[in-house]
């Protein structure tokens, strides 16, 4: 098998609309598609829904359904509310303050910057819910190959104790150097 990109990732969305147009606004995304049928294809169960997609940047498509005939929108009341979140890249810091500014000006409470020391980020929800991350990458030279070169031993680590292993603590470290 060879995965070539996600064609897309979908969500429940409460009225879409709304959503077509909230995405728009804060996130200038525009709607590629609409698809709306009585019965859905896989299970031809009779279910009628609106399903939007919008144009994420390069090639990426985000996508909602509005299903009327469900029961009200919720979320995993197990999961905590930070988890599930979609999360955008933006080019730089500068654009991620300025989106920032953007998104309070529109009325949203935002949380952040955040720094995750390889990006940082803000955080904020759209009208269904979802908890949307925009990041912008900083700049540590060698943090990511040395991430990628701990990764499997840091799971490995995960699996036996389910205790955060220490392996990327480097990140935390005012001076990073990758050889060491």
């Amino acid at each position: 098998m060879n995965i070539k990109k996600i064609h897309h990732v979908a969500y429940r969305c409460k009225d879409a609309k709304e959503t077509v147009d909230f995405y728009k606004k804060i996130l200038n995304m525009d709607l590629v598609l609409a698809i709306s049928e009585d019965y859905v294809p896989s299970t031809k169960a009779h279910d009628p829904y609106m399903h939007i997609f919008l144009d994420a940047g390069q090639g990426n498509v985000l996508a909602f359904f509005e299903i009327p005939n469900s029961p009200p929108m919720g979320r995993d009341e197990n999961t905590p509310g930070w988890v599930q979140h979609i999360a955008f890249e933006l080019e730089d810091m500068e654009a991620l303050l300025s989106a920032k500014e953007h998104i309070i000006k529109a009325g949203l409470d935002v949380i952040g910057p955040t720094d995750h020391h390889i990006f940082k980020s803000i955080y904020f929800f759209d009208p269904s819910g979802h908890r949307l991350e925009l990041c912008a990458n900083v700049e540590r030279p060698g943090a990511l190959e040395k991430l990628h070169e701990v990764a499997p031993a840091m799971i490995e680590e995960w699996a036996r104790t389910k205790r955060a292993p220490k392996h990327a603590a480097f990140l935390h470290e005012k001076e990073f150097n990758p050889d060491g």
